[in-house]
């Protein structure tokens, strides 16, 4: 890229996560008209396109596995934080929010993000190539966050409706704890070449960046993790402040109030969906199957832990349970997610299988 237009992108993205953060604290707990909402919603998808860019700075200086992790758990973060929020606001209405972002959470990320960079990596050269060990491995680990924290509450008998106990949500918040957890040690430690891109050989590549670019400084790394920081924050708060409007477009269009759980999911994780799209352009599939099955698991295991902990000053019960519906969709993501792994490689038609399982979640939270 040439000097002058890479100056004039380190400028963009430098200055539209400080408007953001102006523009939130201009509008914080303020009613705001129509046109202050576009605007809001504007500067939201620029806090949303910095914070790629800067999450992807970081990553190419830490390397991978570890740039992988940041954008994950950074916006699994924000995620976490407006969960809870709206559930402190929103009264008795909320008290499935927690179960329908975190479940949208993971259609999108395990079906969206995941089928969109195969359908990616399989337009640059007819096959995409990833590591099954650890792809496997992190699927595995989602499909047991997600029966422990989102399926077990619709069958236990200790409470009237899907939702735990106390001690059963302490359970399962400590053992999602420890399962993310355990995964991470994994990843970045004993087997860290399961989660590197590989070519068509198998062979671990260059996983930093494109092969060409020098990793930034350590000073340039630390200026992006700043503004990364800076720009997630003006993300969640600006996402607050439209959440109302999401909510009455929602109940203007006849929609369920779970889909409130799909919008949020949707903008939490459009960071991450564009990082992966950029990676499987580049010819990094594994890179972006590490975001996709990571920012699941992160979902989980940092959302229901810090909900079991807010659980505490919450009002009223805390439904967690899938109803039967999702049930079918998890399970079919599932089976259809293994199918895909097992092999390594994939084509169009895998990434395509995901892209339609997505489409047919959004379509039955609209339409149940």
């Amino acid at each position: 890229m040439p000097a002058h237009l890479r100056s004039r992108v380190t400028d963009w993205t430098v200055v539209v996560p400080l408007l953001a953060v102006v523009v939130l604290v201009l509008t914080w707990g303020r009613e705001l008209p129509p046109a202050v909402v576009v605007i809001v919603a504007v500067f939201l998808a620029g806090a949303v396109l910095a914070a790629v860019h800067h999450a992807e700075v970081v990553a190419h200086r830490v390397g991978e596995p570890f740039g992988s992790l940041v954008l994950a758990v950074a916006v699994t973060v924000i995620e976490v934080a407006l969960i809870v929020t709206l559930m402190i606001s929103g009264g008795d209405k909320t008290q499935a929010l927690a179960r329908d972002t975190v479940f949208a959470a993971v259609m999108i990320t395990c079906n969206g993000i995941l089928g969109l960079s195969l359908l990616l990596g399989a337009l640059r050269r007819r096959v995409a190539v990833f590591n099954p060990e650890g792809t496997g491995g992190a699927l595995a680990t989602v499909a047991t966050l997600a029966t422990l924290s989102l399926v077990v509450p619709t069958f236990t008998t200790s409470r009237p409706g899907p939702e735990f106990s106390p001690a059963q949500l302490a359970f399962a918040a400590v053992a999602s704890l420890a399962l993310y957890g355990l995964f991470v040690l994994v990843q970045t430690g004993r087997h860290r070449d399961y989660f590197l891109p590989v070519g068509a050989d198998g062979a671990v590549v260059d996983a930093d960046g494109d092969g060409h670019a020098d990793p930034p400084s350590p000073r340039a790394a630390l200026a992006s993790l700043a503004l990364l920081v800076v720009a997630l924050i003006a993300v969640v708060g600006l996402a607050k402040m439209v959440s109302p409007a999401i909510e009455a477009g929602v109940s203007a269009a006849n929609l369920p109030q779970a889909f409130v759980g799909v919008v949020i999911a949707l903008l939490v994780l459009a960071p991450e969906t564009l990082a992966a799209a950029r990676a499987a352009r580049r010819d990094r599939v594994q890179i972006s199957l590490n975001l996709a099955l990571g920012s699941a698991m992160a979902s989980i295991g940092l959302t229901i832990p810090a909900i079991a902990i807010a659980s505490i000053w919450l009002d009223g019960p805390l439904l967690l349970g899938l109803g039967g519906t999702q049930l079918a969709l998890l399970a079919l993501t599932v089976v259809t997610g293994v199918l895909t792994v097992v092999p390594g490689r994939a084509t169009m038609l895998q990434g395509g299988v995901h892209l339609v399982l997505l489409a047919a979640f959004v379509f039955l939270a609209a339409s149940p």
